[in-house]
């Protein structure tokens, strides 16, 4: 199985505060995300981190990354230094993605675009960033924690829920 996620923060104070996630402090907030994340995430499952894994202050990330299920790809984004970057215990490590899964091609960034390879047929941009706040357009989806109950997510999750965007003063169904 294929899961998605993003702007994990693991080790920074500040998401508490300016993502107002329910935590009195880091710690607290690192190991609910590392438990969803496992109760989620099975060994064998492939995940893609969508950027902002952790802070440099938050010490090991081979370390982090060994206690977390699955094989894991990271995409970098902005708040990704090279102490994660660098870390041995990501599959692969780029800026920017591209791939079929689930008979979909998927657009894989920590950066929403307002326009993406083969839009005109129904490919998906996945993204990160923006922590829940940005308007989405049709067949994009923000994948960070902050927007989907604090875990990583599959596809087939994103697809089935019911999303409506709003369109010249109208609501549409995706």
């Amino acid at each position: 199985m294929i899961h998605f996620t993003g702007d994990t923060h693991f080790g920074d104070p500040r998401v508490l505060r300016l993502d107002r996630r329910p935590f009195s402090d880091v710690v607290e907030h690192d190991d609910a995300l590392i438990r969803t994340w496992n109760e989620t995430v099975g060994p064998d499952d492939e995940v893609w981190h969508l950027g902002d894994f952790m802070s440099a202050r938050a010490g090991d990330c081979t370390e982090l990354l060994a206690r977390l299920n699955g094989r894991k790809h990271l995409i970098i984004g902005n708040n990704d230094p090279a102490t994660t970057t660098n870390s041995p215990g990501w599959e692969s490590v780029q800026h920017y993605a591209e791939l079929r899964h689930e008979e979909r091609h998927l657009i894989l960034c920590h950066y929403a675009f307002r326009t993406w390879n083969q839009m005109g047929k129904k490919s998906i941009n996945l993204h990160g960033h923006s922590h829940g706040r940005l308007k989405p357009l049709p067949r994009q989806y923000d994948v960070g924690v902050d927007g989907q109950g604090l875990r990583p997510v599959t596809l087939a999750l994103l697809l089935t829920r019911k999303r409506f965007v709003m369109s010249g003063g109208g609501i549409l169904d995706e």
